[in-house]
């Protein structure tokens, strides 16, 4: 039921659906091991991981779990590092080192298969940073590497770059993706390539076949039913107010019935019709899930199976008007 496809560099089979560990902290390991090894049996290879996250309890966890079931072979661990700190912007060569290697002893690797930059500094030049990317690559750190929350054009400076000097350029690229457009950003510095303002950035993606590793495709939470527009005043929990205040805009309603009248159509759940536009997306695309139990991936895979037509995909964005 799990699709998978490839990244250059990487000799491993990665899943289309890749799980988020961020639950991943260390404060239950028996719990969050048993969804991991859940998610792992229902043909998951993918989880992403990030050196911001829980402080390194994060890595620590997800490299427990991979060493202890002997399956860091048949797993593609995706590590982001370079997070900025309410200090000061940390995408420097300095601080990418620093983090992979903190990364690296947390999670006990010898390498980390797809390396992210957390986020982007415009105002640092591409150069130095795609440099020591491969520096850690011929070093055998890392197997390949890519950008999240990076702009498209940001991505085509470095490629650029890499080309111009015989070097290894950026094979992926993770921004926020989904059926609902995210109207304002739940944190400083992200990216979304929705919607219509995401139009001229979807189309280098797929003139360049760059694969993306999609974030909050399911917005959040807003296809999960429990928000309406007549109780957006009600949520009171820090993600589900990022969720209101990111996506509960009248047009994302629109998008909401309609995904529920597809679903009705189709026999699926609201939720998998908002996964299927995100899969059907002519482009390489690798989605981020956040699932908190085996049946939550389980439905997210099966949507896997849902074909939707490039009709179906235009008229879940915009309607008939």
């Amino acid at each position: 039921m799990v699709k998978y496809g490839s990244v250059p560099g990487i000799d491993k089979p990665i899943s289309r659906l890749v799980q988020g560990t961020v639950m991943v902290d260390g404060r239950d390991p028996e719990k969050e091991f048993a969804l991991l090894d859940a998610v792992f049996e229902l043909g998951c290879t993918t989880f992403d991981t990030a050196h911001i996250y829980s402080n390194g309890a994060n890595e620590r966890g997800v490299g427990r779990w991979v060493r202890e079931r002997g399956i860091r072979d048949e797993v593609v661990i995706i590590g982001k590092g370079a997070h900025h700190s309410q200090d000061r912007r940390r995408v420097t060569p300095f601080d990418i080192t620093a983090d992979l290697y903190d990364s690296l002893a947390r999670l006990q690797v010898d390498a980390i298969d797809l390396y992210l930059l957390h986020r982007d500094d415009p105002n640092v030049p591409v150069g130095p940073l795609v440099e020591v990317l491969n520096d850690h690559l011929r070093a055998g750190r890392i197997r390949a590497f890519g950008g999240s929350n990076w702009s498209h054009l940001r991505l085509r400076e470095a490629n650029v770059y890499a080309r111009e000097h015989g070097l290894t350029p950026f094979v992926a690229s993770s921004p926020n993706f989904s059926l609902a457009e995210q109207v304002e950003e739940p944190w400083p510095g992200c990216i979304s390539i929705s919607g219509r303002q995401g139009e001229t950035a979807r189309g280098f993606y797929q003139q360049e076949n760059l694969a993306l590793f999609t974030w909050s495709s399911l917005a959040g939470g807003f296809f999960s039913g429990r928000f309406s527009r007549d109780n957006l005043a009600s949520f009171d929990g820090y993600l589900d107010r990022l969720c209101v205040s990111s996506y509960g805009y009248e047009p994302n309603f629109q998008r909401l019935e309609r995904a529920q009248e597809l679903a009705a159509a189709k026999g699926a759940t609201v939720t998998q019709i908002a996964m299927a536009y995100v899969l059907n997306q002519p482009l390489d695309l690798f989605a981020l899930v956040g699932c908190q139990t085996p049946e939550e991936f389980a439905a997210n895979a099966e949507a896997m199976e849902i074909e939707l037509s490039s009709g179906e995909l235009t008229w879940l964005e915009e309607g008939n008007g």
